[in-house]
């Protein structure tokens, strides 16, 4: 049975935390609010709890989850380096819409599906979330709806999606953006735009200098192609859903491995 909490109140917010907390720890899931949807999220070191967590979404392995964060030193501790501009973004947009894609501690004991070495981690720029996940550590946390349908922006719609597959649903109003967030590679020498979200891409090159795009990729093709070749190649990625830190993603982690769709928030 599913217990939903009204955060505009202290006392229910004072409990709705400390239930979610105990939740997490029983490897149920929970529906929080961001800065830019609600996600449902899992703890990110608790491999039945990330299964139970896609098995409500309607997705596989091969679209793991991204990880919210608490803090900045948290997300360094999921990682093996921020590379070239990792940290410039992080102080430039966290906490905020921001995801970062990044090569994954190689010694941290989890399995969030086929991420292919990758984990995409985002600080979010909302009290209650970011006060959640101080006393629960990472999250797995995707958006809280259905694969295929629009992302949660209240409680009553996640709700709706996923019922009592969740344990604890925190209600603090609608969320901040409609917008998910935006993802960036930095597996790579050099910054990949892999999902336009709430931070526009102008703001992104102001910290990075150059940022490579999907346009980037298919002029590149192009350029290669002979002119008496009859067929160019096929430039279109595969575009699942919708966000966990893959290329299953419309422009996202694929490459890094982690699969990211449009319906995804988380964030």
């Amino acid at each position: 049975m599913s217990r939903r909490y009204d955060c505009s109140e202290p006392m229910e917010r004072t409990r709705g935390i400390a239930e979610s907390v105990s939740a997490v720890r029983r490897g149920e899931l929970i529906v929080l609010p961001t800065d830019t949807v609600y996600g449902v999220g899992a703890d990110a070191f608790t491999p039945p709890a990330v299964t139970a967590l896609l098995d409500a979404k309607g997705r596989g392995r091969e679209m793991p989850p991204p990880v919210l964060v608490g803090s900045v030193r948290a997300a360094t501790a999921l990682i093996e380096d921020l590379g070239t501009y990792g940290q410039d973004l992080i102080d430039e947009f966290w906490p905020g819409a921001l995801t970062l894609v990044c090569r994954a501690n190689q010694n941290l004991l989890w399995d969030l599906g086929e991420t292919k070495g990758t984990v995409a981690v985002r600080m979010p720029m909302h009290e209650l979330a970011v006060e959640l996940l101080k006393e629960t550590g990472p999250l797995a946390v995707s958006s809280a709806n259905a694969t295929g349908k629009p992302a949660a922006r209240t409680v009553d719609e996640a709700e709706e999606m996923l019922g009592d597959t969740v344990s604890v649903y925190l209600d603090a109003g609608p969320s901040g953006h409609a917008e998910a967030s935006t993802i960036v590679d930095l597996t790579g020498s050099i910054p990949r735009l892999l999902r336009a979200g709430a931070i526009p891409e102008d703001k992104i090159r102001s910290v990075v200098g150059v940022l490579l795009t999907d346009e980037d990729e298919d002029e590149d093709l192009t350029a290669e192609t002979p002119e008496e070749e009859p067929e160019k190649p096929s430039l279109t990625k595969e575009e699942p859903e919708k966000p966990s830190f893959t290329k299953d993603e419309p422009a996202p982690a694929e490459e890094p491995g982690l699969s990211l769709r449009k319906d995804d928030n988380a964030s």
